[in-house]
């Protein structure tokens, strides 16, 4: 199973605009949708890599737990689907059934959004404070397909909870670890490859 990090993009930058299909509902939503709350958490996901079926269901009670505190939270799903149907449309909508995910899981087909979050591999973490300011972007916590860890959200939480309790978040961040995203041909960004 080969591995790619998150990029760790700058702490400060802010959270690119964006307005995207939904496919289990039919509707749009985009980051003005969230601009009453007070964080906002934006993960690239995916249906069939290993690294997020490793945490997918611990992340949909995360994500439940996080939203009744406050953050907004949508998902993403950039892959190229003509090589990887399995991240199509309609499965992600399966997938949201499957998982009870309670958040937004977003189709990104151009794949600009991903390109414009700097976002690298499934699953990749970005948090944002009021603002709309990255002040997180790492990994959910340490644990990994390949390792006998419990999965608990341990970095991700942590972050969140600073954040909702105005204090400063962790200097160390550690990089989300996923599959690449799957880029279409000729679509790839630089720091790709």
């Amino acid at each position: 199973m080969s591995k790619t990090q998150s990029t760790m993009s700058a702490l400060g930058t802010l959270a690119a605009d964006f307005s995207l299909p939904e496919p289990a509902t039919g509707n749009t939503v985009s980051l003005d949708d969230f601009a009453e709350s007070p964080a906002l958490l934006v993960v690239f996901l995916s249906n069939h890599c290993p690294f997020v079926k490793h945490l997918a269901d611990d992340f949909a009670v995360f994500a439940t737990q996080y939203q009744a505190r406050g953050v907004a939270v949508v998902g993403v799903c950039a892959n190229d689907v003509e090589n990887y149907p399995a991240d199509s449309p309609s499965k992600m909508a399966d997938e949201v059934d499957t998982r009870g995910y309670t958040f937004p899981y977003l189709f990104d087909g151009s794949q600009k959004v991903a390109k414009d979050y700097g976002a690298a591999c499934t699953p990749d973490f970005f948090l944002y404070d009021r603002d709309r300011k990255l002040v997180y972007r790492g990994q959910f916590d340490p644990s990994r397909p390949s390792l006998d860890m419990p999965v608990t959200g341990s970095d991700l939480r942590a972050a969140c909870d600073a954040l909702l309790a105005g204090v400063a978040l962790a200097d160390v961040q550690v990089p989300s670890v996923g599959c690449n995203i799957k880029w279409k041909a000729d679509n790839a960004p630089p720091w790709f490859g």
